[in-house]
């Protein structure tokens, strides 16, 4: 999604409140505190105050009289509930996640394509005792980060891929050098090449995902399945095993949503 141009009147305003309303969804139900979301929406306490204060006039967001701390509002309840006939497949996703983490023993989760970024969505834990918890419903990763990321972007057309590059040059700064150009230009190759993309605990040392995309009606990856666990977890040959298993219930779930999706 291409930002929106200087010439838009409120444009500026409204990118920021976006930014905001994202960061206090991905708090969740604990919420957070002012200082966190003014230092990671790259903001002034006083302008996150600003926008935070008419967020919650509008009750798009909430704030606790006594931790002082940040939530969602119940208006974004009521939006959600009316974009969700639209939007969600969480209900299609639900059994076929949980049927993931059953026959793999790792944790298995469904994310959402949002512009640049996945959303986490749903999170079923495996019966192996060791987790990875990196990843759990509400979190967000720019694109090619996380495994189920790269399994989106793999798959989008070329030009596509192209044009988002273009737009984050600060991937590889923000998230070490397999994330440049050249090396996530190479992993995407791979990652088409093999079916799912692999993340060999590039946001935490040790944590191991495997991520494959799950395509609407009309081909495009929107959402994906994916897979985390601890390294010895993920050897080469249980490695293919899993892709195999992972492969099968993306494609389950693609065939459903085409079924079903008006």
């Amino acid at each position: 999604m291409e930002p929106l141009g200087p010439a838009v009147p409120g444009a500026q305003a409204i990118a920021r409140a976006a930014r905001l309303l994202r960061l206090v969804t991905a708090a969740g139900t604990d919420g957070a505190a002012l200082h966190d979301l003014a230092r990671e929406a790259d903001l002034t306490r006083s302008t996150a105050h600003r926008l935070l204060s008419a967020l919650k006039l509008e009750g798009l967001i909430d704030r606790d009289d006594e931790s002082a701390r940040w939530m969602p509002g119940p208006e974004l309840y009521l939006m959600g509930s009316v974009a969700a006939a639209r939007y969600d497949v969480t209900a299609l996703a639900r059994d076929i996640v949980r049927s993931l983490a059953v026959k793999t023993e790792e944790s298995a989760f469904f994310s959402v394509r949002r512009a640049d970024e996945t959303v986490c969505l749903l999170r079923e834990e495996g019966a192996f005792p060791i987790r990875s918890f990196v990843l759990s419903e509400g979190v967000r990763f720019p694109l090619g980060v996380a495994s189920a990321g790269l399994a989106i972007l793999a798959f989008l057309p070329d030009h596509d891929v192209d044009a988002y590059l273009e737009r984050h040059p600060e991937l590889e700064t923000g998230w070490g050098r397999p994330h440049g150009r050249r090396a996530l230009l190479t992993r995407l190759a791979e990652t088409k090449e093999r079916g799912y993309a692999v993340n060999p605990g590039l946001i935490v040392e040790g944590s191991w995902g495997i991520g494959a995309a799950v395509f609407d009606r009309s081909g495009r990856p929107e959402w994906a399945l994916s897979l985390t666990g601890v390294e010895f977890r993920f050897g080469p040959d249980r490695m293919a095993e899993l892709g195999r298993t992972l492969l099968a219930h993306a494609h389950q779930l693609s065939a459903r949503i085409a079924s079903t999706r008006r």
